[in-house]
């Protein structure tokens, strides 16, 4: 009997799809071919795979997000920031909270999170005071930490820093350049990202290509293909086209006249032509889209019942500046995510790579206040969607990491931080080997009175000189993605640069 129950099933989710894809332009046999596709991914869904960024925008002061807290790092942390008029130090592990001292000081905020890593490297380690979420993670095994990582043609010591005939990536410590050589490997201009490239790659395994390629944040060039086109969403859902209700100026008919208007092209011009094409193409995949999302409200997305208007408490992170409940739009764009993840079998994909963003770490200024919200944000973001995609079953397909324009510097400013290089990053989900650093983590050095640090990984003013590149993490990601060796190597082009042996991370599984 449920032989016979899942076949009359699957033959309505294959007529149910069939007729959807014919709403996005195909017809026929075309139609047909979708969504025979469509319910063969279904079908095999194990096979689904995701990559998630987080865009960190601003360049984060990773010195202050994970931080060494052995006695001689200790040491000469404080040395270097415990300066100014309002010092960005934390306080050491274990200190108690000050509940009458100013909002989002180090003293208000408490020591900062022992971690325990397998391998601690001879050190001891710690996170933000407001970093619990992303502690607990650490410890079950499903958070690691990338220390030290950045741009880089090929492995740079200090010496070879000091060279400037040795290749480095051009213009360092320029906001626009590098977030989009994180995001492409090349400066500003670039218009193809490797996160759209895996796209190009195996976007031939999902029934359309259509929704491969995700940001809930805007034009990302991360998720820009040479073929693959990116799709852009709001914390809401589908974006819609020609009204944002079922009428427009009150009235249906108007509504579906303006559409009808956008669908067709008044004249054979070419670019006419191809507008009509995509305003057709987006309120059909709108269409789609929306009819295919489960609810926000429903588990393991949201809290149902809730009043009208009322805000969900899955949402809402401790604001560490006022004490109180507040929505986080991190956590509103990653339960987006989570929607499209559980419409999968809907949609028929089975590899999908997403872009959420974060603002704000351009922290010149008034540090120790900002960077706190930001971190509780980020933090309690990271365990909403951890905890999320295990509800889902797919906790162990989908893998999430961080990103950002760069680190800071070591040094501070009087109350903040300048712009700097290298920093450290979070690879979080069930495929990954938490609950350890993979890369070195940089010695904490001092000043030298002539402008550089004494640690060899720190470069003026305390910047980190990155020991692991971006290409490495991009192509460790990919390869879990089901890159193959080669197409890593297309991808990452600077790869053949560094030792073969250390081209994968490995702070992934393997895969069975």
């Amino acid at each position: 009997m449920s032989a016979i129950h899942h076949s009359q099933a699957s033959r309505r989710e294959f007529l149910r799809r069939a007729g959807a894809y014919s709403a996005l332009g195909a017809a026929g046999p075309m139609a047909l071919n979708l969504a025979a596709l469509g319910t063969a991914a279904a079908q095999s869904g194990g096979d689904y795979k995701a990559l998630v960024c987080i865009f960190l925008y601003g360049g984060n002061d990773a010195y202050n997000m994970v931080l060494a807290t052995d006695a001689p790092s200790w040491t000469n942390y404080l040395a270097v920031r415990q300066q100014g008029s309002d010092a960005i130090a934390l306080a050491a592990p274990g200190t108690a909270v000050n509940a009458a001292a100013a909002a989002g000081s180090p003293a208000r905020l408490g020591g900062v999170l022992a971690l325990s890593p397998l391998n601690a490297q001879g050190r001891s380690f710690a996170l933000h005071p407001v970093m619990g979420g992303a502690r607990d993670l650490f410890a079950a095994g499903r958070l690691a930490v990338l220390p030290n990582i950045g741009p880089l043609v090929r492995p740079l010591s200090k010496a070879d820093y000091r060279n400037s005939s040795i290749a480095r990536p051009p213009k360092l410590f320029s906001h626009n350049d590098q977030q989009s050589t994180w995001q492409t490997g090349a400066v500003e201009g670039a218009t193809v990202g490797w996160g759209g490239r895996m796209g190009d790659l195996l976007a031939s395994n999902n029934g359309t290509a259509l929704f491969t390629s995700i940001s809930t944040s805007g034009n990302a060039v991360w998720l820009a293909g040479r073929e693959v086109m990116q799709y852009q969403v709001s914390s809401q859902g589908a974006i819609r086209v020609g009204g944002s209700g079922s009428s427009l100026f009150g009235s249906a008919v108007v509504q579906d006249k303006l559409r009808g208007l956008m669908r067709s092209a008044r004249s054979n011009d070419l670019l006419a032509r191809d507008h009509a094409a995509v305003a057709a193409r987006s309120m059909d995949a709108e269409a789609l889209l929306s009819g295919a999302l489960p609810a926000a409200g429903n588990a393991p997305f949201g809290t149902a019942g809730l009043a009208n208007g009322a805000a969900d408490p899955l949402l809402q992170y401790d604001n560490p500046l006022t004490g109180a409940k507040a929505t986080n739009g991190l956590a509103q764009q990653l339960q987006v995510v989570a929607r499209m993840i559980a419409a999968r079998q809907t949609l028929g994909v089975k590899r999908q790579v997403f872009f959420v963003s974060l603002g704000g770490f351009d922290t010149h200024d008034g540090q120790n206040r900002q960077q706190a919200d930001l971190m509780a944000r980020l933090s309690h973001a990271l365990r909403y969607f951890d905890m999320v995609t295990q509800g889902l079953g797919v906790g162990n397909q989908v893998t999430t990491f961080t990103a950002s324009d760069f680190g800071r510097t070591f040094t501070s400013n009087g109350d903040g931080t300048d712009h700097g290089w290298g920093s450290h990053h979070f690879v979080m989900g069930g495929a990954v080997k938490g609950r350890d650093l993979y890369g070195a983590f940089p010695a904490y050095g001092l000043g030298d009175g002539k402008g550089d640090f004494t640690s060899p990984q720190q470069i003026a003013n305390g910047a980190m000189l990155p020991q692991t590149s971006v290409d490495q993490l991009g192509a460790t990601l990919g390869q879990w993605f089901g890159l193959s060796a080669g197409q890593a190597l297309e991808l990452f082009p600077n790869l053949v640069n560094f030792d073969a042996a250390k081209r994968n991370l490995a702070f992934i599984w393997p895969t069975e």
